[in-house]
């Protein structure tokens, strides 16, 4: 289990969005920010009637057998005020790790709070499909209660979410089936497995099968952080060459603000200003395989 690999995945997934270029908390984009895989208080949600959800549901397949164990990580982001700006303190929700047949016809519930503002519920099932086959259901919800003192605006409602809320599923004496390209045998379970708010993906190494990340982002099997890049930037729509080329243009003005920020945004700024010309110019491009012509492309 490549654990260094997933967890790059992961914390690209946790701040993706959290500050973005040019990461002055002042910039219209960062003081009116869109988290992704934001999870409301239920209230906000029945009241608002739009497209803002309170809960996730994971459902993955697995063949194993009945001793095969489950473990999962819910990781997600509690933002708290801190002069005038909100910033992100890392969580996770860790249920016991259980087998597989202990879950059978029955559900691990498990509530979780923090500083008695965020107050979160992991659901955990699985039933037999067929033979070896099984389905595994997770259901992530925010349980967190609004008065008239906690429910006034967004950011107020957002003190009280869950941001970026994704889950790490592992399985040991099994293995999961992919979602995206299953065998032709899983393609019909495939297609019953009804996933809301996220989106599970094999990840670690090649044709590992033991680790599946189910994030509010849309990505492929075993995603990839490029080896060339410097670190993260909170945007992955973005050209890592760019963006860090945009940050040198900063005004010395604009720099001083970001350095009296967020600290991780001053840890970007900081980075950037430090990497060598050599590291620019693997940004610039990087060869990562040949492969033989054939005599009709020639």
């Amino acid at each position: 289990m490549n654990i260094a690999s997933v967890e790059k995945i992961a914390n690209a997934v946790l701040y993706e969005g959290y500050m973005l270029y040019p990461y002055r908390a002042s910039a219209v984009k960062n003081r009116q920010r869109f988290n992704f895989g934001v999870l409301y208080p239920r209230e906000h949600c029945e009241l608002q009637q739009g497209s803002d959800t309170w809960q996730t549901q994971t459902e993955c397949l697995v063949t194993g057998d009945a001793t095969t164990r489950i473990e999962v990580k819910v990781r997600f982001l509690q933002l708290v005020t801190r002069e005038e700006r909100q910033e992100g303190i890392e969580r996770a929700l860790n249920p016991p790790a259980r087998a597989l047949d202990s879950l059978f016809g029955q559900t691990l519930r498990q509530r979780f709070a923090f500083d008695g503002v965020v107050d979160a519920e992991v659901e955990l099932e699985a039933s037999r499909i067929d033979g070896d086959l099984h389905r595994i259901r997770l259901l992530v919800r925010n349980c967190a209660a609004l008065d008239s003192a906690n429910a006034s605006g967004r950011d107020e409602v957002l003190l009280r979410s869950l941001v970026s809320a994704h889950s790490i599923l592992h399985v040991s004496g099994g293995a999961f089936v992919s979602l995206m390209d299953p065998p032709d045998q899983f393609r019909a379970a495939v297609a019953e497995c009804r996933n809301v708010g996220t989106w599970p993906v094999l990840v670690g190494d090649e044709g590992q099968r033991d680790l599946l990340l189910s994030s509010p982002i849309i990505l492929y099997d075993y995603p990839e952080v490029a080896p060339e890049s410097p670190g993260d930037l909170f945007d992955g729509l973005e050209i890592d060459e760019i963006l860090a080329l945009r940050i040198l243009t900063l005004t010395d003005e604009e720099k001083q603000e970001v350095r009296n920020g967020d600290e991780r945004a001053r840890g970007i700024l900081e980075r950037t200003e430090m990497l060598p010309a050599e590291h620019f110019q693997k940004l610039h491009g990087a060869l990562r395989g040949l492969r033989e012509c054939s005599e009709e492309a020639r």
